[in-house]
């Protein structure tokens, strides 16, 4: 198997599954959290102090699904600068294969427009 082969079949897949594992969690997670409130709302009908409560049920949801989402784009800028690193590492060996006489494989179509685009 050639170096870039192996670039496309280990980096692609599995920043694409990273990246959609960490989207699908915050969005299941966000839509949850905001039913939850949507019913405790619903639920009150009576008096001040229970929609202060409620109101504080409420902002508790808030910071949390805030704290969650902070996480989650911590967790994607490290996976991103992951695959930064990787890149780099990967053109530096295939910059080593060049100097010792032998040309690498191609790369494939996700990593050469990772190379054009950055994304």
């Amino acid at each position: 198997m050639s170096l870039w082969t192996t670039v496309a079949a280990i980096g692609g897949p599995v920043g694409a599954l990273a990246a959609g594992w960490l989207a699908a969690r915050a969005t299941k997670a966000a839509a949850l959290i905001t039913g939850e409130a949507h019913t405790r709302v619903a639920a009150v009908t009576t008096g001040p102090e229970e929609r202060r409560v409620d109101l504080a049920v409420l902002q508790a949801t808030v910071e949390r699904v805030t704290e969650e989402n902070r996480e989650q784009r911590t967790r994607l800028a490290r996976l991103e600068a992951l695959l930064r690193a990787f890149v780099t590492t990967s053109d530096r060996w295939a910059a080593q294969l060049r100097r010792a006489g032998m040309e690498p494989v191609a790369a494939e179509p996700q990593v050469d427009e990772y190379y054009r685009t950055g994304v």
